[in-house]
């Protein structure tokens, strides 16, 4: 649920963001930020914790885009934005993966709270450092905040994501079928509206041009791939190779240091070459990683699962760095604000279809093989046939010999299952890379060391 009120409530805090200053809008995201924390950390309800994760998500959606904003305003060179574009996206991708190891050891010897607390002092920091460090950017023209089109577009994404989750979830059913058709309408409403305002939330102009809507369309497909299959690595890492959480989450590590390595590798690249190509060559490579992990099963050693995620990781940062560039690029500054926000929302959209269509390919798979293999009178069958967990869970209370062999079933037909969602995924790359290779080329190709930068244009004061 953070994950889809994050993505809702991009575009409108960062079109908010446009107005009020893109530092105001990282400070204020920060202080929600860091509140949430400690209302999550404390919360005594799952209520009250659904609640403070909600709120986690606005404060990210303050977060994110405007730091992405910022580097647009600050950074005008098209060099010099490429190399900090590449460190924002490899410092993101350290924390996301060190993220599961900080909380694996402050669950190893603190209450389950301090993984929310431990986001206070990076918050802190940035109230601190950021007025003195970062100038204030806004719009100079400060047009009234079109609160309708923000609720539209709030509703828009909730209700798809929410529908494609719950389908997902628990299979075709009418609800989640009108939930998606709802949003598809408040969607296409939203969208008119933008079209008829002199002041959009969302620059449809921009969206249309092919260096910026193509990245965004880049970026979309890539998170499906990323998201959709982290959930089967994580499984298989826990529940299949049988490390404990915390083991799980230092081997996790490995993808993480193939990905700091491709995105200044291709950036780099970039500088040489069209970036069209370097980002298609990314994308292919991923495939190719995802084609590697077709391959493996329950009795896999860890290297060899480890390496193919090593390297769909690496191709997909790297295009995705240089998509995010790209589009930042073609943004005007004035406009990097809602630029950054469409970007965002892609993402975690692509990250929920990811996680919906991938997850669903391989439940189906593991319940197919496993409704075969297990008897229906043998006890908690139903539990056995629904997930991996399940069935773990399950032959904890079965005699040893049967949850020997619901163990061993169970395993493969997860890992069966990750396997076509990996040839789910490597065909979307593919198709992602060839889309970028005939949509973008030309239009990526690194300015000449001789070619002026764009004007810088006037810091209005804070």
């Amino acid at each position: 649920m953070p994950v889809s009120c994050r993505a809702c409530a991009s575009s409108s805090t960062a079109a908010l963001g446009d107005r009020i200053g893109r530092r105001a809008s990282v400070l204020a995201g920060a202080v929600l930020f860091g509140a949430a924390s400690v209302l999550a950390a404390y919360a005594q309800t799952s209520e009250m914790l659904i609640v403070a994760r909600a709120l986690l998500g606005l404060g990210g959606a303050a977060l994110m885009p405007s730091t992405l904003a910022l580097i647009r305003n600050l950074f005008h060179d098209a060099r010099q934005r490429a190399k900090t574009v590449t460190l924002w996206t490899t410092v993101m991708t350290a924390g996301i993966s060190l993220g599961p190891v900080v909380s694996g050891l402050l669950l190893e010897h603190f209450w389950w709270g301090s993984v929310f607390l431990i986001n206070l002092p990076a918050m802190v920091l940035l109230l601190v450092l950021v007025p003195f460090l970062v100038p204030e950017f806004r719009t100079a023209q400060r047009e009234r905040f079109d609160l309708l089109s923000s609720v539209l577009s709030l509703g828009a994404v909730l209700l798809v994501v929410h529908g494609i989750k719950e389908w997902a979830r628990h299979g075709y059913d009418p609800l989640p079928a009108v939930t998606m058709g709802v949003g598809l309408v408040v969607g296409f409403v939203f969208v008119r509206r933008q079209k008829h305002l002199a002041h959009p939330m969302i620059d449809l102009g921009l969206l249309g041009r092919r260096t910026f809507g193509g990245p965004v369309f880049a970026n979309l497909l890539a998170m499906f791939a990323t998201v959709g299959m982290a959930v089967f690595l994580t499984q298989y890492l826990q529940s299949v190779l049988g490390l404990s959480p915390f083991r799980a989450a230092l081997w996790s590590l490995v993808p993480a240091v193939g990905a700091a390595v491709a995105a200044p590798v291709a950036a780099a690249l970039a500088q040489r070459v069209d970036r069209a190509y370097v980002m298609g060559g990314g994308l292919l490579v991923s495939a190719c990683g995802f084609l590697w992990m077709t391959q493996v099963r329950a009795d896999s050693a860890l290297w060899f699962a480890l390496t193919g995620a090593a390297l769909y990781a690496g191709g997909l940062v790297a295009a995705m760095a240089l998509a995010t560039e790209l589009a930042l690029g073609a943004a005007p500054p004035e406009r990097a604000g809602s630029a950054a926000a469409v970007l965002e929302s892609g993402q975690e959209l692509g990250g929920a279809l990811g996680m919906a269509v991938l997850g669903s390919i391989g439940a189906a798979v593991y319940s197919r093989e496993m409704a075969d293999a297990v008897p229906a009178g043998m006890p908690h069958a139903e539990a056995v046939r629904e997930t991996l967990g399940g069935a773990t869970a399950a032959a904890a209370r079965l005699p040893d010999e049967t949850a020997d062999a619901v163990l061993t079933a169970a395993r493969d037909a997860f890992t069966h299952g990750m396997s076509f969602a990996a040839v789910g995924a490597a065909v979307v790359m593919a198709a992602a890379g060839v889309f970028s290779l005939a949509w973008l080329r030309g239009a990526g190709r690194a300015k000449p060391p001789s070619e002026p930068a764009e004007p810088r244009p006037a810091v209005l004061p804070s």
